[in-house]
């Protein structure tokens, strides 16, 4: 089986434009590809996983993968599936962000000569001359194509403003541009980008002739991996200083039952035999398949030694052993407790495990919040000092989240 057959396999392709080429092109690590990113926080997530595999299993197969940092389209905000305007970031934010995702990349994907590049397409987007832009780019555009375009579907129905409007076009001249200056052959992307893509490959034909083989395929992004990456409405980042090891274990352990199997196919290294063998798997089971999937994605991330500790940690909460040694946890200092103890509320706030003391208000008066495994159900509950005498408490919000607080 060849890396595009295996890529098949495991469910990733969604759409192709040529895809005899494409499977010859890939399978004889001749592909020259490049999948963008778009620097918008600080940190990669857990929804660029897809991305960050696919380009991990196309190098080891001999293909040489690009990735763009969107220095350049960052400023403008893609609207694809979006249903208001992203907040404008600065240069400043846009070079800051752009600088940690290099950091990150570097975990999956191995950089150097002869190797995978990373470029920033500030160094091109940011330079151009608007009226020499509209003249070479913008004849090769049909309006009335891009407003059928997918990606401007959702935010045509609440107001679509120019700048957004001009993103397919900045990231149409991504790909004429890395296939003029650097060889790239194909582009990688989500299949709710097949708009944007396409008007990359339509530009390279209509400014360099039908026989410049430009290829394009997009990914395949289902319900699962739209919601990839955000639980309970917050995002599931890369960086241990904003999603620690165990949280980022525990978001793969708690994945849904009909979901656990497609993320072990799509996302980990486990040969596809073995893959096949746990397609089987059912009741108990799936909780081992859990189990693996967490184990594999954090190692991948964090490392071995930060996934066994999560892994040991998750096992000794839910068997009862109650070893909260790897738990994520927050200290807190004199100031934060009165005469009395701790409020409840302010204790998960200030632990990150709400994002409003209404949330939080809600969760207990729903049952949802439990310290030491005794549920509360006032809201202004005060945790009383005495329960801090073994230096800890332990807040319990669901049936799954654990958080540490320390004294």
């Amino acid at each position: 089986m060849g890396i595009y057959e295996e890529l098949v396999a495991r469910g990733l392709i969604a759409q192709v434009t040529n895809e005899s080429e494409i499977r010859e092109m890939i399978n004889s690590g001749k592909a020259n590809f490049y999948i963008g990113f778009d620097c918008t926080a600080d940190s990669l997530t857990a929804g660029h996983f897809m991305a960050l595999t696919l380009m991990k299993r196309l190098q080891m197969a001999g293909n040489k993968p690009i990735a763009l940092i969107g220095g350049g389209t960052t400023m403008i905000g893609d609207p694809s599936g979006r249903s208001d305007m992203r907040k404008m970031l600065t240069k400043e934010d846009i070079n800051h962000n752009a600088e940690c995702f290099k950091r990150q990349m570097e975990r999956f994907i191995e950089f150097g000569e002869g190797k995978a590049q990373m470029v920033n397409n500030a160094e091109w987007l940011l330079n151009l001359n608007y009226v020499e832009l509209l003249r070479e780019v913008g004849a090769c555009f049909s309006v009335n194509n891009m407003l059928r375009a997918e990606c401007y579907k959702q935010r045509m129905a609440t107001g679509l403003s120019f700048l957004e409007f001009n993103y397919m076009i900045m990231q149409s001249y991504d790909f004429y541009y890395l296939f003029k200056e650097y060889g790239c052959n194909m582009q990688f992307g989500g299949d709710d980008q097949w708009s944007n893509m396409l008007g990359g490959t339509e530009l390279i034909r209509k400014k360099l002739g039908k026989d410049a083989h430009a290829m394009t395929i997009t990914l395949l992004t289902d319900s699962q991996g739209k919601k990839m990456g955000k639980t309970a409405g917050n995002a599931v980042w890369l960086d241990p200083n904003k999603t620690s090891p165990y949280d980022f274990y525990q978001y793969w352990r708690n994945v849904g039952d009909g979901d656990v199997l497609k993320c072990i196919r799509m996302l980990t290294f486990l040969p596809l035999e073995q893959i096949d063998e746990m397609d089987k798997w059912e009741g108990s089971e799936l909780n081992k398949a859990k189990e693996i999937l967490a184990y594999e994605l954090t190692a991948l991330v964090h490392g071995t030694e930060e996934a066994e500790k999560a892994q040991a940690a998750a096992r000794a909460i839910f068997t009862g052993g109650g070893n909260s040694d790897n738990m994520p946890s927050t200290t807190l200092g004199a100031e934060d407790f009165a005469a009395e103890g701790l409020n409840v509320i302010d204790a998960m706030i200030k632990a990150g495990l709400v994002s409003s003391r209404g949330e939080a208000r809600r969760l207990i008066e729903q049952g949802g919040v439990s310290v030491d495994d005794v549920k509360i159900t006032v809201p202004n509950y005060m945790i009383p000092l005495s329960d801090f005498e073994k230096g800890y408490v332990i807040i319990k919000k669901g049936k799954k989240v654990f958080h540490k607080i320390i004294k």
